[in-house]
């Protein structure tokens, strides 16, 4: 899993690649929950790049999402295909998330 991250008109872009599986899982916590310690509530998370994603990553983002939500802030997810996109819509999670 790599995680890219930059600050676009106080957005933070979070730019995704490989399997988002239990390590990437906290280490995407941690960078996220370190940006809103920052001030920053306003994220775009893309996941063209993710081929996989298990239960402790969609965990993360759930938890992320509630987060941004209790500040004002957001959560938008872009790029999901394939099976990353297949598992948003069997668990319904594409109906939580703002998805583009």
């Amino acid at each position: 899993m790599q995680i890219d991250t930059s600050i676009v008109n106080n957005q933070v872009i979070v730019d995704l690649s490989g399997g988002l599986y239990v390590e990437g899982a906290e280490l995407l916590r941690e960078k996220l929950i370190k940006y809103m310690e920052m001030g920053q509530k306003h994220f775009l998370v893309k996941m063209h790049k993710v081929d996989y994603i298990d239960s402790s990553g969609l965990g993360v983002l759930v938890s992320i999402h509630k987060r941004t939500q209790q500040c004002n802030g957001s959560l938008v997810i872009t790029g999901t295909t394939g099976f990353v996109k297949e598992l948003f819509e069997l668990t319904r999670l594409n109906k939580v998330f703002d998805m583009q």
